[in-house]
């Protein structure tokens, strides 16, 4: 459409409030007047009539699809042509590199509309009606329901591949079962199988022991996902996220997801960011102040996906939360680029647990000059437990349920005069940035914890000293 046809466009003067319209300015329309009917015939006489056909077969791209306890799998989708009846013999079809392939056949057992907000049964439907099917169990999102005789399948949207991988797994620590109402791995597969079906970004393979690889485009997209599963009573562990690699065939280069990046930040707040963004392997394209806003400055970068895991906290704290940051993949065909190396020093050392029991504020005192501490006193904590961050690169084995030595001069309540530094208390979507490679987030319905993959101390020091991949 020119530009010329969009500029001529209608004006209507209308009230939703009062529930009317007019073509004529007025703000007190007649009596006989207050409707919409100026409004709809608006419509009629200038939006343009669908093209579909009623008499060619039918066809229907889906692009909803539910699940019922009775009905099963519902679809739902715009009718492109054709007409639909219930008790229709119709097949599902893809797309695939060799044609198009035949999914399933079955018979419609149910047509559904949306009236408002409810749904009401209908006997047939026809092009350019938005429907609800039930009788078909294999078709998915992108597939195209149509007539028996019908081999075409519908063009679809192509969908972006899946960038980030976590492993979700039973959760195994000496505190399971405390919280959660479903813990085992059948469960936590079951729930995951259920996401994939309705959620096409998301993709699951089942794994070692009861564990399952879990792939989207994003750690925010599975961070839903895991908080969604923990609020339904699911206890896990969860592995960090893993960025998913490809090679070229021709001379085997690895290569890895790349992002765009816009970040707009005060001037005094520019060197920490590149600073850090530079230890995640970012490439800066273009730098400049903002236009009518004097002291920001505007950045443009691209930087891998593993390196952005986790930043936006880091990000609003370097800015004290006046910077904005903007991430979004590049173009399907620029998407993967060359690996650039390992990470720099992103992150230090943690301290890790070799007590059980409750925590003591005696015991955090002596620690606090350690490092930073993720846990208060009274809580609950376990051999591999991660408990706060070391002040140095490597990790620190503590003890943080030590009590203080009861003698005939010192007194166990002189612990309530302790004044601690208030502990950094982790969520979920810091937890998921935070945590290294050998290292798992804890999650249940009440409690976030960080862990050691391997509980056992000496366990963790023979696997320190094993070569990495």
């Amino acid at each position: 459409m020119g530009k010329q046809e969009q500029l001529d466009f209608p004006v209507l003067y209308a009230s939703a409030k009062e529930g009317w319209a007019s073509s004529t300015f007025t703000k007190s329309p007649p009596i006989d007047a207050r409707n919409m009917s100026d409004l709809l015939d608006a419509i009629i006489r200038r939006v343009p009539p669908p093209t579909a056909s009623l008499d060619s077969p039918f066809q229907m791209l889906v692009s909803m699809m539910e699940k019922d306890f009775y009905l099963g799998r519902i679809l739902t989708g715009r009718v492109s042509s054709g007409v639909i009846r219930v008790g229709d013999r119709v097949h599902g079809l893809r797309s695939t590199d060799s044609g198009v392939e035949k999914i399933e056949e079955g018979k419609v057992l149910k047509l559904m509309k949306k009236k408002g907000t409810s749904i009401v049964l209908i006997d047939s439907a026809g092009a350019g009606d938005i429907i609800s099917m039930a009788g078909l169990t294999s078709p998915s999102i992108g597939h195209t329901v149509a007539n028996v005789e019908v081999m075409t399948a519908l063009p679809t949207v192509e969908l972006d591949p899946p960038t980030i991988s976590m492993t979700f797994s039973v959760n195994d620590s000496p505190l399971a079962g405390r919280d959660g109402t479903h813990l085992t791995g059948g469960k936590i597969g079951d729930r995951l199988l259920a996401e994939a079906e309705t959620n096409l970004a998301i993709n699951v393979l089942p794994g070692l022991s009861d564990s399952f690889e879990v792939q989207g485009r994003g750690e925010l997209q599975l961070g839903i996902l895991i908080e969604n599963m923990r609020r339904e009573g699911f206890e896990l562990s969860v592995s960090p996220p893993k960025v998913i690699k490809k090679y070229k065939t021709e001379n085997g280069v690895k290569l890895e997801p790349l992002e765009e990046v816009t970040i707009e930040v005060n001037e005094e707040h520019v060197g920490l960011v590149m600073e850090a963004l530079s230890h995640r392997r970012a490439e800066v394209n273009d730098m400049g102040p903002v236009a009518g806003s004097g002291g920001r400055t505007r950045l443009s970068m691209t930087c891998p996906s593993r390196g952005l895991v986790g930043y936006r906290s880091v990000f609003s704290s370097d800015t004290r939360g006046t910077g904005f940051m903007h991430r979004a993949f590049l173009s399907l065909l620029d998407t993967y680029a060359k690996y650039r190396g390992p990470l720099g020093n992103v992150r230090k050392g943690v301290l890790v647990s070799v007590g059980h029991g409750t925590i003591t504020s005696y015991a955090l005192l002596s620690l606090e000059p350690r490092g930073t501490l993720f846990v208060t006193p009274g809580m609950e904590c376990y051999d591999g437990m991660i408990v706060g961050e070391h002040s140095r690169d490597t990790d620190l084995d503590v003890n943080p349920v030590r009590t203080k030595e009861l003698t005939n001069v010192r007194a166990a309540s002189k612990d309530e005069t302790l004044k601690l530094t208030p502990p950094r208390l982790m969520t979920l979507e810091e937890g998921i940035g935070y945590v290294a490679s050998d290292e798992l987030i804890e999650v249940t319905p009440k409690v976030i914890r960080l862990r050691k993959k391997y509980l056992d101390a000496n366990k963790r020091k023979t696997m320190r000293n094993k070569p990495k991949d």
